[in-house]
C-alpha cells in the first residue's frame, strides 16, 4: 500500500464530499455516454447549440430510463433495516433517483462548455472539442481516485488513470475518424 501525500489526501476528501453525485458508477457511465454523444453529434460540424440540445435531451432520457429500471428492479425488495419492510414504489423511486444522480452531475461540466460555445463566450468548434477533453479529464480523475482509494502504488495509479481516461480518448479518435 502506497503512502498518501497531501494532494492525494485532499483529492480523497473532495471525492468523499462529492461522491453521492459524482464519484459513482453512474458518474463514470454518464461521462462515457456524454463523450460518445458529443463525439457523434459534433462529428459533422454541428454547432455547439445543437450538440448541447442533443446531449442534454439524451442524458435526460437515459437518466429517466435508469431511474425507472432501478425503481422497477427494487420494488418489493426486502430492506436491510432489520425489520420486515419492503421497498414500495415511492421509496424505490427515491432510492433509484439518488443512486442515478451521478449520470446527471457528470454531464454538467461538458454541458457548461457547450453552453459557453452556444453563447459565443468561446468559439463554437472549440467548445465541441473542449467538451470531449473535459470528459477525458473527468474520467482520468475518477480513475486516479479509484486507484488511490484502493491504496495502489504510483505506477498502478498512473496505469489506472490512463486506462480510465482511454474511454474518453476513444471518442476523440472516433470523432476524428468520422469527421
Amino acid at each position: 500500500m502506497s503512502e498518501l501525500n497531501a494532494t492525494d489526501k485532499s483529492l480523497l476528501e473532495i471525492h468523499r464530499k462529492l461522491r453521492p453525485g459524482f464519484g459513482t458508477e453512474t458518474a463514470v457511465y454518464g461521462t462515457i455516454l456524454v463523450s460518445g454523444l458529443v463525439a457523434v453529434s459534433s462529428a459533422h460540424g454541428e454547432s455547439s447549440a445543437k450538440v448541447l440540445i442533443t446531449v442534454a435531451a439524451t442524458v435526460l432520457v437515459f437518466w429517466g430510463a435508469h431511474v425507472f429500471a432501478g425503481t422497477v428492479a427494487r420494488v418489493g425488495d426486502r430492506m436491510t433495516d432489520g425489520e420486515e419492510h419492503v421497498y414500495g414504489v415511492r421509496l424505490a423511486l427515491r432510492h433509484s433517483a439518488r443512486r442515478s444522480l451521478g449520470m446527471l452531475v457528470s454531464s454538467l461540466p461538458p454541458l457548461v462548455v457547450l453552453l459557453l460555445g452556444t453563447t459565443r463566450v468561446i468559439p463554437d468548434e472549440f467548445a465541441n472539442e473542449c467538451a470531449l477533453w473535459v470528459g477525458v479529464v473527468i474520467l482520468a480523475i475518477l480513475g486516479y481516485i479509484a486507484f488511490v482509494r484502493r491504496g495502489s502504488s504510483i505506477p498502478a495509479r498512473v496505469l489506472g488513470t490512463l486506462a480510465t481516461a482511454s474511454f474518453g480518448l476513444v471518442f476523440i479518435a472516433l470523432k476524428a475518424f468520422v469527421h
